[in-house]
């Protein structure tokens, strides 16, 4: 993707074959025995989440003309060597760790979730990286989230819908602090322009997106009826936003894509915390609003105040597309927890504290990590 490597065809391959060969001797003997019980019958949530992983982040990542190709490439590219690092490493944990056995159709619909992490990363990185670095990082975030995984639900007992949630808020902090070591591009460098097809492309990918997200939330629900329910309504309601704040808040007065692009996720990301537990949807209804409010007005502030000062370059606009609304979707969890269970002050102390804890410590790691490998 960048152009600061130069033996691409003595690199590349051979460390793919050599990734590949490692998985294939590792899934021999972790799997020679596997005695969990087979999926007779296909997933549709499965079949929706890898569709949102291959057309939807394929074509969101698509906005940079010079890098369109690549992106799309190298997005298939990590997904399915990404996957399978999820999965040795699920296995890996119930050989070593003894934990829980789950059948193979759960192991690889989790680790398609977990993949969405280094895809989110990887927008932020986009254009500044070569094929080397990406698979090494992809390698590395999916065995580091997957320890902050564990950590949360031993530790922490956190349920394992709610730390799987924390895979977008740990793929945009990781892949920030993964950029903030890269040098950012002239303004005027063709790495960072667009054209009106890379664009139209990107927003294709986004509309993928939208239309998946609530099967994104449904995967990792409890209460999967009311998660596609309450998902549907804060992403309504966000999209609306976008496009009263996208006119409101241009000179013009006119639409700006990059505004819709940005804004329209935000409230499938924001209410995935508690999109099973929510009972009412106007509830969704206001945090798709905040989601939306929070990501169009925090892209000024971000691109104007904090990320020259912090020197960080957000290729993707990740940051405020699944940052910022990850961390609102956080706090409105915790902030709902408060009102059910405020007649309860004991418990109601420990729930806060492990929730904030578990939030805190996602964030930690993601971006301690993220300066260790960028």
């Amino acid at each position: 993707m960048s152009s600061n490597y130069r033996n691409f065809r003595n690199n590349v391959p051979w460390l793919i074959l050599f990734l590949e060969a490692v998985f294939i001797v590792l899934f021999y003997f972790l799997f020679s025995d596997d005695s969990a019980s087979r999926p007779i019958i296909s997933d549709p949530a499965f079949q929706d989440v890898s569709h949102m992983l291959i057309f939807g982040f394929g074509f969101f990542l698509m906005s940079l003309k010079r890098y369109g190709f690549s992106s799309t490439g190298f997005n298939l590219l990590i997904v399915v060597l990404g996957v399978q690092c999820s999965i040795l490493i699920e296995n890996s944990l119930i050989f070593l760790l003894k934990v829980t056995n789950e059948d193979s159709l759960e192991r690889i619909r989790k680790a398609t979730v977990d993949m969405t992490a280094v895809v989110i990363s990887t927008g932020a990185v986009l254009g500044k990286t070569n094929p080397v670095q990406l698979i090494l990082m992809t390698v590395v975030e999916i065995i580091v989230f997957r320890m902050s995984r564990w950590i949360n639900n031993t530790f922490l007992k956190i349920t394992d819908n709610i730390s799987m949630m924390h895979v977008l808020l740990f793929g945009a902090y990781f892949g920030l602090a993964v950029s903030s070591r890269f040098s950012e591009p002239s303004p005027r460098s063709e790495k960072n322009a667009s054209t009106p097809k890379s664009d139209l492309l990107s927003m294709l990918g986004t509309l993928f997106l939208w239309v998946f997200w609530p099967r994104f939330n449904y995967v990792l629900a409890m209460d999967k009826g009311k998660a596609i329910y309450n998902t549907y309504f804060a992403l309504a309601v966000s999209a609306v936003t976008a496009f009263v704040l996208s006119v409101l808040t241009t000179k013009d007065g006119k639409f700006r894509m990059a505004h819709i692009r940005s804004a329209v996720l935000s409230g499938g990301v924001t209410v995935g915390y508690a999109a099973h537990s929510i009972e009412y949807p106007w509830i969704a209804m206001i945090l798709g609003l905040l989601a939306s409010v929070i990501t169009i007005l925090g892209s000024y502030c971000l691109q104007t105040c904090l990320n020259p000062t912090l020197k960080i370059h957000d290729t993707s606009g990740v940051h405020f597309t699944f940052g910022l609304p990850g961390v609102l979707g956080g706090l409105a969890q915790v902030v709902l927890l408060v009102i059910k269970n405020w007649t309860d002050l004991p418990r109601l102390g420990y729930l806060v504290m492990i929730h904030v804890g578990a939030f805190c410590q996602t964030i930690s790691v993601a971006l301690l990590t993220g300066f260790i490998v960028g």
